[in-house]
């Protein structure tokens, strides 16, 4: 499985960025997926997840400003980022999982087997 993350920058606060993951490595649409984020000297914290039927989660401090969404066809997820405060300067991770009978949706749990390396977003005021 790979995962590979795109879209990432500098902004200023109030702005706007889209986050894309490209996966590739295992059948789509039977997988959930989602983003994580880590800022310098903080743990790693989940701040949106879809699973195989479209269901999405959010962090409570990206609710009403960030959508996750996926695109089947195109083996890509994305992370539309709006209304970005400094607060949300980070290494934004795509992850995904495979989604199964008795192994269901990590959802925000840091439970992922598969990460990207990462792209960096950084809000300044």
């Amino acid at each position: 499985v790979q995962l590979v993350e795109s879209g990432g920058g500098s902004v200023q606060t109030g702005g706007s960025l889209r986050l894309s993951c490209a996966a590739s490595g295992y059948t789509y649409s039977s997988v959930c997926m989602g983003w994580f984020r880590q800022a310098p000297g903080k743990e790693r914290e989940g701040v949106a997840a879809i699973n195989s039927l479209g269901n999405t989660y959010y962090a409570d401090s990206v609710k009403g400003r960030f959508t996750i969404s996926r695109d089947n066809a195109k083996n890509t997820l994305y992370l539309q980022m709006n209304t970005l405060k400094p607060v949300d300067t980070a290494k934004y991770y795509c992850v995904a999982d495979l989604e199964l009978p008795w192994a269901p949706c990590p959802k925000l749990r840091n439970e992922y087997n598969y990460w990207g390396q990462g792209t960096q977003v950084t809000v300044s005021s």
